[in-house]
């Protein structure tokens, strides 16, 4: 076999390639046998009818046929080893040339990853964020921890906001019932915002037993983006009731034995978020600027498939209904044409990232083992409320595995770049990223110290008990 690599442009290539016939006797052999399964001739057995009798009774276009179908594929694989091209997606492939035994010729179009050339990441520098923490927040995290021990307790007066509220719920479009909209006895916190606009301003000041109406538009469903009439009836009324914050709740809620050291304890594990948070923000500055100054062509195709597979995503809720995706774009103010948009730039910029951060991983040889793998197998799992071993069938089954490997080589190669840039806060002191991001893999190397502990990213009692940020 014969090939050459011809550039068309930064992101893409036209590979030439030539099969004598010589080399396709296996192949021919296969699609023998295999036609030979599919054809009944009188007087031999399934499969055992010769190849010259075969050609005889079908004639040689079957087989050609069978032939160029299995070589073409295996073949363009041979010539991106041996052109050493990094493909991306699928390629076009046209057969050029086709004559019966002697040569094969066809060409293949395909997307390829840009040469990018890096900067000097010890060059890089940006400032982000001091770390502030106040009392005020830290009794906020108190208080949160109070209300996982509060209790909830009837009241006899009109419902107030953060109260707790058993509600019947009931929709209509133009006189017409809403039948998704409609439920009975459903919990919900006044002022949580976790249902339709305008019910907090409804059930306020309501008392049990008592109805209310209002109008929102509904932004799902089959009268997305459509004015609903909506009434809500409020079947009863708690108030939760939280415990005194004392020694005694101390005890109850941790290990601790007084207030003071609980509080302490809170403080020091609200800092630690908040130098998590830190370390994000350093993370993603220092991306940006990664993207601001380093060329990243982009290859169109895979663009252009990174935005089908967002739409897709966006109207799936919708059952792929554009009017009933388009009428729930116009009820968050916000037009079909602006969400294309919006797409394409976060469909650009995912695409540069994904191709920069594979190239700075192929130069900094960044690898990733079992452990880190099954880590992020562990997590992934755990957001989409599965096992990991469920999450792990799924991943092989849909060929996801070697994406979920490629997404954690590119934050190790990230994390690389952010332990030598140079980050400081908004007062111009220096950050030790370390703690976040652990040693650059080759100091680690030389040394034998334990690596450094991640950090919690929940503000907890140690009990367990979590709050949310």
């Amino acid at each position: 076999m014969k090939s050459t690599v011809e550039q068309l442009s930064p992101t893409r290539v036209k590979i030439n390639v030539e099969v004598p016939f010589d080399e396709l006797k296996p192949n021919f052999d296969r699609a023998y046998r295999k036609i030979a399964q599919q054809v009944r001739i009188p007087g031999f057995r399934p499969g055992k009818a010769p190849a010259r009798v075969l050609e005889s009774r079908i004639g040689r276009a079957p087989v050609l046929d069978e032939v160029v179908n299995e070589v073409i594929p295996a073949k363009y694989m041979e010539a991106l080893r041996t052109g050493e091209v990094r493909a991306l997606g699928q390629p076009d492939i046209e057969v050029t040339k086709l004559e019966d035994r002697e040569v094969l010729e066809f060409t293949a179009e395909v997307d390829v990853r840009p040469d990018i050339t890096l900067p000097d990441f010890t060059e890089l520098a940006v400032s982000v964020d001091d770390v502030e923490l106040t009392d005020a927040e830290v009794d906020e995290q108190l208080d949160e921890l109070r209300a996982r021990f509060g209790t909830l307790t009837g009241v006899d007066r009109p419902a107030e906001n953060g109260d707790f509220v058993s509600i019947d719920l009931s929709a209509t479009v133009d006189g017409e019932a809403v039948e998704e909209a409609a439920t009975e006895g459903l919990s919900y916190e006044i002022g949580s915002g976790q249902l339709v606009d305008g019910i907090d301003d409804a059930i306020i000041g309501a008392n049990a037993e008592e109805t209310k109406t209002f109008t929102t538009k509904l932004v799902a469903g089959e009268h997305a983006g459509r004015d609903a009439e909506v009434s809500v009836t409020v079947q009863s009324i708690k108030q939760r009731e939280l415990p005194e914050a004392d020694d005694e709740f101390a005890q109850l809620a941790s290990e601790f034995d007084t207030l003071d050291e609980l509080k302490a304890d809170l403080r020091e594990r609200l800092g630690r978020v908040k130098k998590m948070q830190q370390g994000v923000q350093a993370r993603d500055k220092i991306l940006d600027s990664l993207l601001e100054t380093t060329e990243v062509p982009l290859p169109e195709k895979v663009v252009e498939g990174e935005v089908e597979n967002r739409r897709h995503d966006a109207v799936h809720p919708f059952d792929h209904d554009e009017d009933a995706f388009a009428k729930s774009l116009e009820a968050e103010g916000k037009t079909l044409d602006e969400f294309n948009t919006e797409v394409r730039e976060e469909s650009e910029k995912a695409v540069r990232t994904q191709l920069l951060l594979d190239t700075i991983a192929d130069a900094e040889e960044t690898s990733v083992d079992d452990g880190e793998l099954t880590e992020r197998i562990v997590y992934q799992a755990q957001r989409f409320g599965v096992s990991p071993e469920e999450y792990l069938q799924r991943a092989q089954q849909s060929g996801q595995l070697s994406a979920i490997y490629a997404d954690v080589r590119r934050g190790k190669a990230l994390a690389t770049v952010v332990r030598r840039a140079t980050v400081t806060d908004a007062s111009g002191a220096a950050i030790d990223l370390e703690e976040l991001f652990g040693k650059d893999e080759t100091e680690a190397a030389e040394e034998t110290a334990e690596p450094a502990e991640t950090p919690e990213t929940e503000v907890t009692a140690k009990s367990g008990a979590s709050s949310d940020q």
